[in-house]
């Protein structure tokens, strides 16, 4: 199902899937889009499941129903292209890998962005290190209703786009910059896929670009070495330093749009595309 806020950028027959993280938005996607467009390549930006309304509309969703969406995107992304490239966000960034995981002859390389096994940046309370424990508050039936809010800087080192986010976040409209809050059952939902996706690294065998804000105020770098140890193959390691956890968006985004270009570029080359076309 093609979802409200997904959107698609026309290129050649290299595509590449973008996914945003949980309680986001494709819009956190839209720039790094943009940018991997103008290098030729084709892009999806999708909407998970459960994501872009409110809180209902997440909690009637779990991490299988967001790998599920992930999985139908790659499906409408293939009928156009021939070389299928996946990138994530945070949370977006274990689902990508998951698909890796799942789908090794599809997938020819991988965009991870922020990667976020647990909240354990600089500027996580201590009550939100303890979010192990949620999924057995979900399993018993307990903190349907309770939420961990949003914390300033909401993943943002440039103050100016930050104070945007802000306003959109607390407008209402999820469309544009996501909920305000991690409900404590999405979080439960998300340890699970994390303890899925950690288990299932070594099946990753296409190329890893890793980019980690080292000051990540959402995630360390711990988070990023995972995924350098855990892969079988090929990883390349980005570590940026005027960035927080939303690295697609803030001050070093174009650091990010060139060098993941340039990735995908050197697994196939635009002259292949052209080649094959031809």
């Amino acid at each position: 199902m093609i979802r409200s806020a997904d959107f698609l950028l026309e290129g050649d027959r290299r595509g590449v899937l973008l996914i945003h993280g949980l309680t986001g938005t494709p819009m956190e996607m839209r720039l790094l889009a943009k940018g991997l467009n103008n290098a030729g390549f084709t892009v999806y930006g999708m909407q998970l499941a459960g994501h872009c309304g409110n809180v209902d509309d997440l909690l009637a969703t779990g991490w299988h129903d967001w790998y599920a969406s992930v999985e139908a995107a790659a499906d409408r992304l293939l009928k156009k292209v021939d070389h299928l490239f996946v990138g994530g966000l945070s949370m977006g960034a274990l689902l990508s890998l998951y698909l890796a995981a799942m789908r090794p002859e599809q997938i020819a390389g991988i965009g991870v962005y922020g990667a976020t096994f647990r909240y354990d940046g600089w500027n996580i309370p201590w009550t939100a290190r303890l979010s192990f424990l949620l999924p057995l508050v979900k399993k018993l039936g307990l903190g349907r209703s309770r939420v961990f809010l949003e914390q300033h800087p909401y993943g943002l080192r440039d103050e100016r786009l930050r104070t945007q986010v802000e306003a959109a976040m607390r407008s209402g409209d999820s469309t544009v910059a996501g909920l305000l809050g991690n409900p404590w059952h999405s979080l439960a939902e998300l340890h699970e896929l994390s303890k899925h996706v950690r288990r299932l690294l070594p099946e990753v065998t296409a190329p890893c670009l890793v980019a980690h804000a080292n000051e990540d105020d959402v995630a360390s770098t711990w988070n990023a070495d995972q995924v350098m140890r855990g892969v079988s193959g090929p990883a390349e390691l980005l570590l940026l330093e005027d960035s927080y956890h939303m690295i697609t968006i803030d001050r070093e985004r174009r650091t990010v749009i060139e060098r993941s270009a340039r990735f995908f570029d050197g697994i196939v080359p635009a002259d292949d595309t052209v080649r094959a076309a031809a």
